[in-house]
């Protein structure tokens, strides 16, 4: 065997025991209420509603309806996951440790930006091994990671050995099907197999320590899945620990990013910033009673600067906020009318 090997092994030995599968279980009655509105939609006119198979239904009369994975990063059984894992209010959540004891789960905290979710194990009594948190701003490409879960919600304890294959990417996508689709920014690309039920899982260093969330993959591409980022996910547990919430910064603004085609395709005076506007005829582009909007800030504004740097496409207004607390002061340069102004704005907690 190889000291690589070797290595890898006694890394996964490390972390394997903090590690759980997350069973995402409906109540039969819930389920029948569903059913009809979830799927009439694609059955032909006329066609019964099909039936769950009695099989599927416990003693208890829940269903199981998915799964993922977390990571227990506390003794006294708080684990992180993703936030689409566990979007589901009325399910409910059964986690499963690595000696096949199964605990019921309490929903702490939703990260009302990341697809990050915070839970803890009911039974408190039980003194669990919390896996480590590592930094995800030093990260270097061509690293080798491990990626673990729940893959396709029933091989349990899948490991899968990868490296850093790309950072700071973006991808557009919906944390379930009813949600609209938003951009998730600043993800960790890696060729370590991801599959469903592997979301919430940790990505691990060759230290064994949690540097991302596993969340998502591109259907119909091979060795491309993405994580969090831990810090991101760090920053939310140290907020529900002071404050006993996620507290996120809003600002309150809908906007186009521009850059040089944009700029020459409808005559805009500059190729870079973003453009106060809605993408839809539905929603105003300066959220009403919102931060923005107090301070000033008007449709097609053009926001060049935050805090004295550009707005690109590479670093956007969501950028900014990322690394921004509630209440502190965002220093924008607006272009209105051919005329640049400095506006000061208070950040407010996002409800």
């Amino acid at each position: 065997m190889t000291k690589e090997k070797s290595s890898v092994i006694q890394i996964i030995k490390k972390v394997m025991p903090s590690v759980v599968s997350i069973i995402i279980s409906k109540s039969l009655e819930e389920l029948e209420k569903e059913l009809p509105a979830t799927l009439s939609p694609y059955l032909p006119f006329g066609t019964p509603m099909p039936k769950i198979p009695e099989e599927e239904i416990d003693a208890h009369g829940m269903v199981k309806i998915g799964g993922g994975s977390g990571s227990i990063v506390d003794k006294s059984g708080v684990i992180l996951t993703n936030k689409h894992v566990v979007i589901d209010p009325k399910a409910e959540y059964t986690v499963i440790t690595q000696d096949n004891q199964k605990h019921t789960a309490e929903i702490l905290a939703r990260d009302p930006v990341n697809d990050v979710a915070i839970l803890k194990i009911k039974n408190g009594a039980v003194k669990l091994p919390a896996i480590e948190l590592g930094d995800s701003n030093n990260l270097e490409l061509g690293q080798t990671v491990i990626a673990i879960g729940n893959a396709l919600g029933i091989f349990r304890n899948t490991v899968s050995l990868g490296i850093v294959s790309g950072l700071s990417r973006s991808l557009a996508a919906a944390i379930d099907l009813k949600a609209p689709v938003q951009e998730m920014r600043g993800l960790i690309q890696t060729d370590a197999a991801i599959n469903p039920g592997n979301s919430g899982g940790p990505l691990v260093d060759n230290n064994g320590r949690v540097i991302g969330i596993n969340t998502a993959i591109i259907f119909g591409a091979q060795n491309i899945g993405f994580a969090i980022p831990v810090n991101a996910a760090k920053r939310d547990l140290a907020d529900l620990k002071k404050y006993g919430r996620i507290r996120r910064p809003l600002l309150g603004l809908r906007y186009i990013i521009l850059d040089e085609d944009l700029k020459e395709k409808n005559h805009m005076p500059v190729g870079y910033g973003a453009l106060i506007a809605s993408e839809t005829h539905h929603h105003d582009g300066v959220v009403p009673d919102s931060p923005a909007y107090k301070a000033g800030i008007k449709e097609k504004d053009i926001i060049l600067e935050c805090n004295g740097e550009r707005i690109t496409k590479e670093k956007t207004i969501q950028d900014f906020l990322e690394n921004m607390s509630v209440g502190e002061i965002m220093n924008l340069k607006v272009l209105r009318k051919k005329k640049e102004l400095n506006v000061k704005v208070v950040l407010a907690e996002r409800k």
